[in-house]
C-alpha cells in the first residue's frame, strides 16, 4: 500500500489512540503530523485537550498544536487556512501531510470546502433555539422539514445541533443548508485523500476515558484550570468550553468532591465520543473504518 502520495486523515472518537497511531504511521512513511483538533490549538490547555507529548513532537514534526491563545477566536476558517499552508509546506519538504484529530467539521471543511453562510444575529438564533426547547425536538423536525424538505433524508432528527442550524439557514437566508453546501468546494480532489476512521469499541473506549480523566487530574489539570481562570476567558470563547473547565471550577468552589470531578469529566468525554461518532456515520460514509485492534496490522501492510 503506497500513502505518500496522499494527504492522510485520521478522524476517531476522543482517546482512541489517534495521535499515537500518527506518530507510527508518520515514522513508516515519512510524514509529518497536523492537528485537526479545536482544543488542542489553545496553548493554555496542554493535559484538558490531551495534547501529544514532549517524546512526540521528538520523534516526528507536529504542526498547529498548542499555538493560538485562549482569548482570541480561532474559527474553522482560521484552521482551513493554516491547514492549506502547512500541507503545502509539508509537501515541498517531500514529506506525506498527517491530520489528525476529533473536530469533524475540520475535516469537512478541508473535503469539501467551506460553506460561506452569511452570518446569523445572535438574537435570531436564540428565538430559533427557543422555539427548539418550547415545542421540543420530534416537533421541531417536522417543521423544518416543511420549511426545508430537501434535509429530509440528509439529517438525523436526534443530531439537535444540525437540526436547529438548517432551521436557522433556510428562514434566515431562504436558501437550504443543501444548496450551499452544493455551491461550495474543496481546493482538493477527493483522490487526493486517504482517509482513516478508527474503529473503537464502545466498552473499551469508555474504559480509556475513565482512565484518562484520572490521569488529567493527576498530571496537573486542576493548576492548568487555575491558571485559565485568572486569564478570565469569556464564557463565550471556545476554550471556555474545553471538557473539565467547569468542572474543575465546581470542585475549586468545593462544590463537589474529587471522585465526583472525575466521573463528571467521563461522562462529558463519553458523551462528547458519543458525538464523534455520530457525526462520522452522517458526515464519513466513505472513510476506511479500521478496527483499533487492526491497526498494527494496517502499518505492516505499508
Amino acid at each position: 500500500m503506497d500513502l505518500k502520495s496522499k494527504i492522510i486523515l485520521i478522524y476517531g472518537p476522543t482517546a482512541s489512540g489517534k495521535s499515537k497511531f500518527a506518530v507510527n504511521l508518520a515514522k513508516k512513511i515519512n510524514g509529518e503530523i497536523i492537528n485537526a483538533d479545536s482544543m488542542q490549538v489553545y496553548k493554555e490547555l496542554k493535559i484538558l485537550s490531551a495534547r501529544p507529548n514532549q517524546k512526540d513532537y521528538k520523534k516526528i514534526r507536529h504542526h498547529l498544536y498548542g499555538f493560538q491563545n485562549v482569548k482570541k477566536k480561532f474559527s474553522t476558517g482560521s484552521w482551513l487556512k493554516l491547514a492549506n499552508k502547512n500541507i503545502l509546506d509539508v509537501k515541498k519538504r517531500k514529506k506525506v501531510p498527517i491530520l489528525v484529530g476529533g473536530t469533524g467539521l475540520y475535516f469537512k471543511a478541508l473535503t469539501h470546502g467551506l460553506v460561506k453562510i452569511p452570518n446569523i444575529p445572535i438574537k435570531y438564533r436564540d428565538k430559533i433555539r427557543s422555539l427548539h426547547k418550547k415545542i421540543g425536538s420530534k416537533k421541531f423536525f417536522l417543521k423544518l422539514i416543511r420549511l426545508d424538505p430537501l434535509v429530509k433524508n440528509y439529517l438525523n432528527p436526534l443530531d439537535t445541533q444540525r437540526v436547529i442550524r438548517a432551521y436557522e439557514i433556510k428562514s434566515f437566508t431562504k436558501k437550504s443548508m443543501y444548496e450551499w453546501f452544493k455551491s461550495t468546494k474543496s481546493k482538493y480532489e477527493q483522490e487526493d485523500f486517504y482517509k482513516i476512521y478508527i474503529d473503537f469499541p464502545r466498552d473499551e473506549l469508555i474504559e480509556k476515558i475513565n482512565l484518562r480523566a484520572s490521569k488529567m487530574i493527576e498530571t496537573g489539570a486542576i493548576l492548568e484550570v487555575k491558571k485559565f481562570i485568572k486569564l478570565k476567558v469569556p464564557k463565550n470563547k471556545t476554550a471556555s468550553k474545553a471538557i473539565g473547565v467547569s468542572e474543575i471550577k465546581e470542585f475549586l468552589n468545593k462544590k463537589i468532591q474529587i471522585s465526583e470531578l472525575i466521573d463528571k469529566i467521563s461522562i462529558k468525554t463519553r458523551q462528547y465520543a458519543k458525538r464523534q461518532v455520530t457525526w462520522s456515520r452522517g458526515h464519513m460514509s466513505d472513510w476506511n473504518k479500521i478496527k483499533s485492534n487492526n491497526l498494527n496490522q494496517f502499518l505492516k501492510k505499508i
